[in-house]
Order: structure tokens, then C-alpha cells, then sequence
């Protein structure tokens, strides 16, 4: 089991900044792969971006690209998510996930392919 507890969410208005924590605990291995997702309102839930945790590549999506920054702490198993320039169709809630069984060259950008989720925490953006 791996549990994922994210943090940081916020009301903010256009072009402010946030930064959302994801601590994990439980089992862990070297390689796997943590993913932000976001859902809006009516929406599908959508990937941000995601981070092999034995590595350094990432995927962004297009829509954060140059915007939002993911990195970790290995120390503290913790993933963050800085946004900058946040817009209000980043309006969301924003969930941590990780995939236990991709492949070290594959970056699921599916729902479906994460196992473990954490609760969410809400971004609004207001204009």
C-alpha cells in the first residue's frame, strides 16, 4: 500500500503562485512513477505532469508547460508542484498518483494507469 497526502491548495488570483506538496509513505520501490492530475468541474480528470522518482525526465502537458515545475525530495518522499502565472482554467482539484508498474521509459499520462491516489486539494483561480 502507498499513501499520498497532498497539500498546499488555495484560493489565488490570476498570475499568483502556488506550490501543492505530495508526501508518500508506505511501500515504495526505487523506480516508479508520480503523476499530478487535475479535474475540473465537468471535466475529465487530466494529467499535469509526472516524474519517474529513479530519474530526472518528467512530462509536462501542454497547457503548464513553462508554468509549473515539478520536483522531489527523496529524503522526505515528497513530490511538490510549483504553479507560476496561474490562470483561472487551472482552476481544479489537483490529485497525486503513482503508477508502481510502468516500464522505466514509459510516462503514463492515463488515470487508469495509477494504482494510488491521495484525497486532493483544491486551486482556484479567480480572474
Amino acid at each position: 500500500q502507498v499513501q499520498l497526502v497532498e497539500s498546499g491548495g488555495g484560493l489565488v488570483q490570476a498570475g499568483d503562485s502556488l506550490r501543492l506538496s505530495c508526501a508518500a509513505s508506505g511501500r515504495t520501490f526505487r523506480s516508479y512513477t508520480m503523476g499530478w492530475f487535475r479535474q475540473a468541474p465537468g471535466k475529465e480528470r487530466e494529467v499535469v505532469v509526472n516524474i519517474k522518482w529513479s530519474g530526472t525526465n518528467t512530462y509536462y502537458a501542454d497547457s503548464v508547460k513553462g508554468r509549473f515545475t515539478i520536483s522531489r525530495d527523496k529524503a522526505k518522499n515528497t513530490v511538490y508542484l510549483q504553479m507560476n502565472s496561474l490562470k483561472p482554467e487551472d482552476t481544479a482539484v489537483y490529485y497525486c498518483a503513482v503508477d508502481l508498474n510502468s516500464s522505466t521509459y514509459y510516462y503514463p499520462v492515463n488515470a487508469y494507469e495509477y494504482e494510488y491516489w491521495g484525497q486532493g486539494t483544491q486551486v482556484t483561480v479567480s480572474s
